[in-house]
């Protein structure tokens, strides 16, 4: 009880610093309306969402993975929601249709953050049968695309993203590399999930299951990166009008007049919109993805596991009995015993039904 007052307070804090931090601003202005409505949905999304997974699908798992990903995609996504708040304040509102294309994407954005947080307390809960190795494959996953493609566009998807750390060809082997963790990482972490399954039932239930567990895996590599560089890159953008450290991090030995930095720091601004892509991408892709790894591993021979999906073998059959039993050697005939004892649906003295004294005369005989 101490630890669940402790994270509800934890929670508040965090949700009344959100709010305190995306609340200010002009009434009539677009960036501050979309600054409220967001951080309001976000802290309604976290705090009903759980209490109905927790009536559908249980409570968190009790390991430590999985509330690492509860708690840092609670802590990620206010953190997303401040960032953006923070970078929409610099950019002047549109007018006309654009205006309109804009509310209807920050309304499909908020529809996205409720699929997050959904998919975070789904793959977390018990009820869902996502196994330990699937979590951590594809957090695993999740982390090292993240990195990666933070490195790949730090400023938003355009060509020169990277112009500020990594010029020209210097980013060509990153960007190598973040394809292969967006495509093979699902494929790996799915691959392992399934390989490392190993729960009873029937063939073709295992089957099913290991599809499942794939499939999470792979969906978990992709939308952790998905995530990761979303808040990443976005806060980016909105601290580089603050600190000049990381200016100076982003632009290396390059002196930057007043007017340079703000013209770089007002198109990051505008290339913010990007991460959104990704966002609804990455975990599409990462299903999708997954299930060339659900092959790969169910086609692998698995050592060392039983057609039931690998748990220990079964206790073998129990021999028939010997000829003579004991009632035989007591000199009474089972017949004598079944006369005597009560039927499967008849009152007994020791049995309301008869179960028990049923079953004693089958074993007799």
């Amino acid at each position: 009880m101490a630890r669940k007052i402790g994270r509800w307070l934890l929670f508040a804090v965090a949700a009344a610093l959100a709010t305190r931090a995306n609340w200010p601003g002009p009434p009539g202005r677009f960036a501050t309306a979309i600054a409220r409505m967001d951080v309001v949905t976000t802290v309604l999304l976290l705090a009903g969402l759980p209490l109905l997974a927790r009536r559908f699908l249980g409570p968190a798992i009790n390991s430590r993975l999985a509330r690492f990903l509860r708690s840092g995609g609670y802590a990620a996504i206010l953190a997303l929601m401040v960032a953006k708040a923070s970078v929409l304040r610099g950019v002047p509102a549109e007018t006309g249709p654009a205006l309109q294309f804009d509310w209807f994407a920050q309304i499909v954005f908020l529809v996205v953050m409720a699929g997050y947080v959904a998919a975070i307390l789904a793959m977390t809960a018990p009820r869902s049968r996502v196994a330990p190795a699937t979590l951590a494959a594809g957090t695993g996953a999740g982390i090292a695309l993240g990195v990666v493609m933070y490195a790949v566009a730090p400023l938003g998807l355009t060509n020169d993203a990277t112009e500020p750390w990594l010029p020209g060809a210097a980013i060509d082997p990153v960007v190598v590399l973040a394809w292969i963790l967006l495509l093979g990482g699902p494929v790996v972490a799915g691959a392992v999930a399934v390989l490392r399954y190993r729960g009873p039932g029937s063939p073709q239930q295992v089957t099913d299951v290991r599809i499942w567990q794939g499939g999470a895996a792979g969906f978990l590599a992709t939308g952790i990166g998905g995530l990761m560089v979303t808040v990443l890159g976005t806060g980016t953008v909105a601290l580089m009008p603050r600190a000049a450290w990381l200016r100076n991090l982003l632009y290396p030995g390059q002196h930057l007049l007043p007017a340079v930095a703000y013209s770089r720091e007002f198109a990051a601004s505008e290339r913010v919109g990007g991460y959104g892509l990704i966002l609804l991408a990455f975990p599409v892709i990462g299903l999708v993805m997954s299930l060339l790894g659900v092959a790969i591993g169910n086609s692998a021979p698995s050592s060392g596991s039983s057609p039931g999906g690998g748990g220990p073998p079964g206790p073998e059959p129990v021999p028939d009995p010997p000829d003579r039993g004991l009632a035989a050697d007591a000199g009474v005939s089972t017949d004598e015993l079944r006369g005597d004892l009560p039927g499967w649906n008849e009152e007994g003295p020791d049995n309301e039904h008869g179960e028990v004294t049923a079953g004693v005369a089958g074993v007799l005989a």
